[in-house]
């Protein structure tokens, strides 16, 4: 396993829609696990092929260190509802923080890490803040994109970054 350096912000790969995966091989796992230990290594709870430069829409999840990741290959979202603010962050775009739009219940499919097509459901907590999060990446958006006025856009000082944990960060606690 490597850990690969986070892209951030102005680095046209966040920006581009990420190629789908035919199929889940030796070379994907690799990428998976690669993908967690950079997570892991920033602090995080999620992350996107892009944000570590590979257009491929794969992300990883875990928002709690007790629970198994989640490793998805081409994830979509296939339904939302509710609406609820949330401040949410970004490993591709430190230092800043922003308060925008997330589904209070979301429903995303895939392939898990042996190709299996799988639903993963989540309501009004950390997993559907990441899902969204970490779908958006592989779509080419930013959560900067979500944000109603510019205002909503506030810089952290680092104090305030050591006490938060990587990318979306719903009421409670830090996503990734």
């Amino acid at each position: 396993m490597a850990v690969h350096p986070i892209r951030y912000l102005g680095d046209p790969v966040l920006r581009n829609r990420a190629k789908k995966v035919t199929r889940i091989d030796g070379s994907i796992e690799r990428l998976f696990d690669d993908m967690l230990e950079s997570m892991h290594a920033a602090r995080g709870v999620g992350l996107a092929a892009p944000q570590i430069g590979i257009p491929l829409r794969l992300i990883v999840i875990q928002t709690d260190p007790e629970d198994e990741p989640i490793f998805l290959a081409n994830p979509e979202i296939v339904k939302v509802q509710g609406v609820r603010y949330l401040d949410e962050g970004c490993l591709s775009v430190p230092g800043y923080r922003g308060s925008i739009p997330r589904s209070t219940k979301v429903v995303a499919k895939g392939m898990d890490r042996s190709g299996k097509s799988v639903r993963i459901r989540a309501e009004d907590d950390l997993l559907a803040e990441a899902l969204e999060h970490e779908i958006d990446h592989v779509n080419g958006v930013l959560y900067i994109d979500h944000l109603e006025k510019r205002e909503d856009l506030v810089k952290i000082e680092p104090e305030d970054e050591a006490e938060l944990d990587g990318e979306p960060e719903g009421d409670e606690e830090a996503a990734g």
